[in-house]
């Protein structure tokens, strides 16, 4: 028996972020230049980090993938909620929203593991520095890499399939401006007990798996930054992994305020607040945190700039 008979929706209406006319515009254009400046920091970082031989190491191997995941994050949610200010209903079909879900879980899932990757190669580079060029060779990143995109692809599978053998009735509006994972199952019509259980096992396994392993990674490098005896040493070191922490801690501390909080607690407006902060914001913050704080990648821009444009002012 082919069960998607039972479903007699063939399109869902996005509610979007706020129903007040007098807010259209104002977040229209806020959204366009946080995308805008999302497209051009990571695309930015990617050209930098490809064609500037001085940014051939490992850490910005893993750079620019994370640029590339942010950037496709972005794009797979932030103009779909543009249109929630441009036109009186925004309407994506079925197929189309199981498509955006696929691509919502694959890219949120590779950005932790790809932090994870991170933290790994800081390990690496602070606990062994002798022997980082063969422990982080080519072969060795290049295998990370796919180890990442396969973990994603493994983590949004089971989403979209669940999603798919649910049945969606009358009702097709979803309270929220992409098709999420919760708004999707409360939309439902039908049983959603094993969906629910599996954003608790695959979700927290993605989750704390990664939390855990870049823990442990972090917690070698302090004991082997408290071995360094001079001040300007453990400085160095600690500098190095700042940024790194900084983008971990806002990037699982809104996954988890998302999706692991009490059901009791469920606010729609907190909801969505926490889910523009993770869709939107930080894949426009990632290229500033992790890498525009960099001095080797400050110098590589300086000098771009200073090769189109003439020297900058100040620039080392």
């Amino acid at each position: 028996m082919d069960h998607r008979n039972h479903s007699s929706v063939t399109e869902f209406i996005l509610s979007g972020l706020t129903d007040k006319p007098e807010l259209q515009l104002p977040l229209f254009l806020l959204f366009l230049g946080i995308y805008g400046v999302t497209v051009v920091g990571n695309v930015g970082m990617i050209f930098l980090i490809t064609f500037s031989s001085n940014l051939h190491a490992p850490m910005y191997f893993f750079l620019s993938n994370l640029s590339a995941i942010d950037l496709f994050y972005s794009s797979v949610i932030t103009p779909k909620l543009m249109e929630n200010f441009v036109w009186e209903q925004n309407v994506i079909s079925y197929p189309g929203c199981m498509t955006q879900l696929f691509f919502f879980c694959f890219f949120a899932a590779a950005e932790c593991y790809m932090l994870t990757a991170m933290a790994y190669d800081r390990y690496v580079a602070i606990c062994s520095p002798l022997l980082y060029n063969v422990t982080m060779s080519p072969k060795v990143c290049s295998v990370l890499v796919t180890g990442v995109y396969i973990m994603a692809s493994i983590g949004a599978v089971p989403y979209t399939i669940s999603m798919i053998m649910l049945f969606f009735c009358e009702d097709n509006v979803i309270h929220h401006y992409f098709c999420d994972i919760l708004p999707l199952l409360k939309l439902s019509c039908s049983i959603t007990y094993i969906s629910e259980l599996l954003v608790v096992l695959v979700g927290g396994f993605n989750v704390f798996a990664t939390i855990m392993a870049i823990i442990i990674s972090y917690a070698f490098i302090l004991c082997k930054i408290l071995q360094i005896p001079s001040a300007e040493g453990k400085s160095k070191a600690f500098s190095t992994c700042g940024s790194h922490l900084t983008a971990v801690g806002v990037s699982y501390g809104s996954i988890i305020f998302m999706y692991f909080k009490p059901s009791s607690s469920s606010n729609m407006a907190q909801e969505k607040v926490a889910s523009v902060f993770y869709t939107t914001v930080i894949p426009m913050l990632n290229p500033l945190i992790y890498s525009w704080r960099n001095k080797e990648v400050r110098n590589v821009l300086s000098k771009a700039i200073g090769m189109r444009y003439g020297p900058l002012q100040g620039s080392n």
